[in-house]
């Protein structure tokens, strides 16, 4: 087929789809090249088809016809596109010299028009990495299915376009596909006609759509299964693949979809602009969704094939609710450039929130957020790469690491401390006003502030300074003195400025509340001094270094003061001492509110990583309250913690039977769950993850074969490859049970699981045959890489994985050049050494070694300075551990 073997040709380019890398377009060029153009509309015309109408494999014929103006005419400009081979190109009628062409410059086009007529005919590839028109082949009935994915700049890799934000323009599609397959795009399908050329394929014909950016235009194809409904006028469909369609709860999916638009309705005051609304579950994704006009799509891992907690439904829902706030924040109006890619992420993260609050069967997903979401990003606000908010990005690349934690939860934290500053309605009056008056264009920061200032009458350029120009989160805890009734008699904040960011040593102002809780006295055997509800609130002004709080002088000092309660703005807390005293003797458990409680245990955590707390004590609460802990996602969020927390944060001699003992009591809590729940399933992940003497590995073998039973427990696909990864992973179980079990489970979450077992494999060679295949065999799709990173560095496989740290620092540089920043950036964080042994001095010489070459690009150096900058925090913490632990007796060790 000529897909697969091209005709010899001084235009076939011969590139390797995986491992070519876009033109790092900077905000310069970029910037010239929009004041220089005016596009009008792209029409393209792709065909996926071979000769005999069968699926394309290598490469796909992409027609791109596009109509632009010029304010300069004469002059020239570049147009982007990675071709393997071109057919046509020509400008107002005439050729085009791509002779020269190198994908990383795009197509010179000299001597533009006024108005311009662009051609570009040509074979693009089909890609494995999850960018540009991704192909995958089921492997259970060897259907190919595609999708796109474009952001930031990789709408290139599937039709030539002018690839930057603020060029807007019309499209029209026109895709020739095998006759039994779903077409779904940015438009509705107006018609289908018969592909007379080819005899068992079809022409789909797509509606044009208004004025959007390249990188929201979408193609998904494939034998995908269907379904569909219809709420408020709009059409809405939802799309996985026909082998996973069992598995598929529609009915949820389009519940949620449907509360999410009429929350956006009625609080944002523009309808939804795009027409129908199409959600696509697609494989091997590289995140979680892409906001695609009209086209979302989502990891298929969101459509459970096995049982999971309900935290899992909540975080798909949440998901589809940020998907779907993009419609109004990036893709009506769009960020100018990608200094303001916050404008699109931070509010669908803040959107999705309140409206999953509101709207849908999760009234406490501001507990989640707290959990998840700030918990993320208090990490990366502590890393040396932080950065404001609202940043200057230089060039493509630079965007590429941003979508980080400070992007999306620090700016959702922000607005949500933005919105208690303003006031709610002032605030959606706001966003009503920026919506109504930027509709199908571009903006910048200043656009929306001006907005907001109109709607709130505050002058917002001192808060957005403090807040989103400057970097790092600040410290806020409580300093009071009592009088000898028990009241207080003084009491302050105390804000302290962010000690990771010199540059930005900044006190901001926060609206927040003091909450004041004490034991209600209702005993029962888990809470025998009964549970802590809040007594009091105020809410103040915080500003500077120390604010009084006069509302709480003469009140009865409580069991536990609680700042930032429910969570109004971003910063550290600290706990008092006599707050941190109840917490530790059982009062974190006995905390009645969600959203408190959480932010308990995030402090706790906090204080862990920052040396305040000993891991062991951290690990003391995870084992005496976590089994008490009501909230399915902060428990596994907990056992997460302490899990990382005996890896890298405890004293190694003393986490041995640290390990024994958190292993002891997850196993506990899964046998006494109640059966078939959400905690139940929760306790034995936790179980598989933290065994690790004979007889809790007996434990998981029983189960794995069904020798002991917990009521209500499905041991479905998924959990039996957990339970056996688990099992290979300490000697146990090896290549005879993966090849069994991968026989028996052949989809494409099986090949997956099957790849990470082998990985985990406690033996040299294969540990060896690991390494190589992540960091040399460019051949391996996204996922695959991922499935072999994740089973390569087990915790209790520290020692056999030690020489592979000396070897990071020295392919480091070598896989970022052979790969797209994307997939290099998996790898580099996936395999940094941060596992056990590498927690060491040794590991952080070799980084800064690393370091000191300036000559390597800035986002990898980031990377890099980033598991250093963990190593240090661990090797930190674990000297406090050491000195807790030689301040204890041996047998008081928790107490």
């Amino acid at each position: 087929m000529a897909s697969e073997q091209p005709p010899a040709d001084p235009a076939v380019t011969g590139l390797d789809a995986n491992t070519v890398q876009t033109p790092n377009l900077t905000k310069q060029d970029a910037a010239l090249r929009a004041e220089l153009l005016r596009v009008h509309g792209y029409e393209v015309s792709l065909d996926l088809t071979d000769e005999a109408g069968a699926p394309s494999r290598r490469t796909f014929r992409s027609r791109t016809v596009v109509s632009f103006d010029a304010t300069a005419p004469g002059t020239s400009t570049f147009v982007d596109v990675i071709a393997d081979r071109f057919h046509e190109v020509s400008l107002n009628g005439r050729p085009v010299d791509v002779s020269g062409y190198e994908p990383e410059e795009g197509i010179v086009l000299p001597e533009l028009a006024e108005h311009n007529t662009l051609i570009v005919d040509a074979d693009l590839l089909y890609t494995t990495i999850g960018q540009g028109l991704h192909r995958f082949v089921d492997p259970i009935d060897g259907e190919v299915y595609l999708y796109s994915q474009f952001e930031t700049t990789d709408a290139k890799r599937m039709y030539a376009c002018f690839d930057q934000p603020d060029l807007k323009a019309t499209f029209t599609l026109h895709v020739t596909a095998p006759d039994h397959w779903q077409v779904i795009s940015n438009g509705a399908r107006e018609s289908v006609t018969e592909a007379s050329q080819h005899g068992r394929a079809k022409t789909v014909h797509f509606a044009t759509t208004e004025r959007i950016s390249t990188y929201l235009t979408a193609l998904v194809a494939g034998n995908y299964f269907e379904a569909r409904d219809h709420h408020d006028g709009i059409d809405l469909g939802l799309y996985c693949r026909r082998s996973l369609a069992e598995h598929f709860d529609t009915d949820e999916v389009f519940a949620v979809t449907k509360q999410g638009f009429d929350w956006y309705h009625a609080n944002f005051g523009v309808r939804y602009a795009f027409g129908k609304y199409d959600q696509l579950f697609v494989p091997e994704y590289n995140a979680g969704a892409m906001e695609n006009v009209g086209c979302v799509t989502f990891l298929e891992d969101y459509v459970f094939r096995s049982r999971v907690t309900d935290s899992r439904y909540e975080r798909r829902a949440a998901t589809v609710l940020h998907e779907m706030a993009h419609m109004w924040f990036g893709d009506l109006v769009t960020m100018k450039w990608f200094d303001d890619l916050w404008l699109n992420e931070s509010f669908a993260e803040w959107a999705a929130a309140i409206c999953q609050s509101e709207a849908t069967r999760w009234p406490e997903a501001w507990t989640t957020f707290a959990n998840v979401e700030k918990t993320w990003a208090y990490r990366q606000d502590q890393l040396p790469s932080t950065h404001p908010i609202a940043c200057d990005i230089p060039d493509a690349e630079a965007v590429e690491v941003n979508f980080d934690g400070i992007t999306y939860a620090k700016g959702a934290a922000v607005l949500k401390q933005l919105v208690a500053y303003v006031g709610r309605e002032e605030f959606l009056a706001g966003l009503r006003q920026y919506f109504a008056d930027h509709a199908f264009g571009n903006t910048t920061l200043a656009d929306l502030l001006s907005s907001l200032r109109v709607a709130s009458g505050r002058e917002l350029s001192d808060w957005a300074k403090a807040w989103l120009e400057t970097s790092g989160l600040n410290t806020i805890a409580p300093e009071y003195t009592v009088d000898d009734s028990g009241n207080f008699a003084s009491f302050e904040l105390v804000q302290s400025a962010p000690t990771e960011v010199a540059h930005d040593n900044v006190l901001r102002p926060h609206r927040l509340a003091v909450g004041l809780y004490n034991f209600d006295g209702n005993i029962s055997p888990d809470y025998p001094r009964g549970r802590l509800v809040r007594v009091h609130q105020v809410q103040l002004d915080l500003d500077g270094e120390r604010t009084p709080v006069t509302g709480l002088i003469g009140l009865p000092k409580p069991d536990l003061v609680l700042a930032n309660d429910d969570d109004l703005t971003y910063c550290k807390l600290r706990l008092d001492p006599d707050s941190l005293r109840t917490m530790r003797t059982g009062g974190l458990a006995a905390i009645a509110d969600t959203l408190a409680r959480t932010m308990c245990w995030t402090a706790a955590w906090d204080m862990l990583r920052d040396g305040e707390l000993a891991a062991r004590d951290y690990l003391e609460l995870a084992t005496s309250s976590g089994p008490l802990e009501t909230s399915i996602g902060v428990v596994q969020a907990v056992n997460r913690q302490a899990l990382r927390a005996l890896e890298i944060y405890a004293d190694p001699q003393w986490a041995v039977g640290g390990r024994q003992e958190f292993a002891g009591a997850v196993i506990a809590a899964a046998r006494s769950a109640e059966p078939a729940s959400d905690h139940q399933l929760a306790w034995v992940h936790a179980a598989a993850a933290a065994a690790c003497t004979q007889d809790q590995t007996d434990f998981l073998a029983a189960l794995l074969a069904g020798d002991e039973v917990l009521p209500g427990l499905a041991l479905d696909e998924d959990l039996r490859w957990l339970l056996l990864q688990a099992l290979v992973a300490r000697g146990r179980a090896g290549e005879a049970e993966i090849a069994a079990m991968a026989e028996t489970d052949r989809a494409a979450a099986g090949v997956r699981a099957a790849a990470t077992a082998r990985a985990l494999i406690p033996t040299a060679e294969a540990k060896l045959a690991t390494w190589h295949a992540a960091t040399t065999d460019v051949s391996l799709s996204n996922a695959a890489m991922r499935a072999v990173v994740a089973g390569f560095a087990h915790p209790l496989q520290a020692e056999l994985i030690a020489p592979f740290a000396t070897r990071y620092f020295e392919q480091v540089a070598q896989i970022w050049q052979q790969r797209t920043p994307e997939t290099a950036s998996d790898l580099i964080v996936g395999l940094f050494p941060s596992w056990g042994s590498a927690i060491s001095e040794d590991t952080v010489a070799q980084a800064d070694a690393f370091l000191t070459d300036r000559s390597q690009p800035a986002a990898l150096r980031r990377l890099v300075s980033e598991g250093r900058a963990d190593v240090v925090r661990a090797l930190h913490a674990r000297s406090v551990d050491v000195a807790r632990g030689a301040d204890l007796a041996p047998d008081s060790i928790g107490q």
